[in-house]
């Protein structure tokens, strides 16, 4: 038996409307120099509106860990499923918004 001290288990709680999730196909991204935030958004292809449906604001350092989250599991997804293509930016000026 191990002396050494083991971390809690995490145990998550989700409400049943916040369970069902929101589709997106928009992103939104800003920042400041103590927090990002981030626009999900629902852009129709017939207009050109988007609707926010959930915005996350978060800590630098969470944000990284959420970019190197992300990394790991699109490397894990496309090694079971095949390469994701590459989309190009859909404006020229700005190419951190992409939409797909």
């Amino acid at each position: 038996m191990s002396d050494e001290p083991t971390a809690p288990k995490l145990q998550v709680q989700i409400d049943e409307d916040i369970s069902q999730g929101v589709y997106s196909n928009l992103v939104l991204l800003n920042h400041t120099e103590n927090e990002f935030v981030l626009d999900f958004a629902f852009i129709q292809p017939s207009n050109g509106r988007a609707k926010v449906r959930s915005r996350v604001i978060s800590s630098p350092r969470h944000t990284k860990r959420l970019l190197r989250a992300l990394e790991i599991n699109l490397r894990r997804y496309e090694e079971r499923f095949g390469k994701i293509e590459d989309i190009e930016p859909s404006s020229p000026s700005d190419p951190t918004r992409i939409v797909s």
